[in-house]
């Protein structure tokens, strides 16, 4: 499975928040993101970056 995974930058090191990410959500100060098995997570957090070969979205608190 090719999905990407989700991690959140805090205190310099990246924590996983959610695996097999199928879409993601922008809004102003808030990403929310949804698996592949429906499970949804919102955060407040904007993306600070998204690497399609690397399967990998970082995100920074807000």
């Amino acid at each position: 499975m090719c999905n990407s995974s989700a991690y959140i930058l805090k205190e310099g090191k990246e924590r996983l928040i959610l695996k097999d990410v199928d879409s993601l959500e922008c809004d102003e100060n808030q990403v929310t993101l949804v698996d592949i098995f429906g499970e949804k997570k919102t955060l407040d957090a904007r993306v600070k970056s998204f690497s399609l070969v690397d399967h990998k979205i970082l995100l920074e608190p807000v």
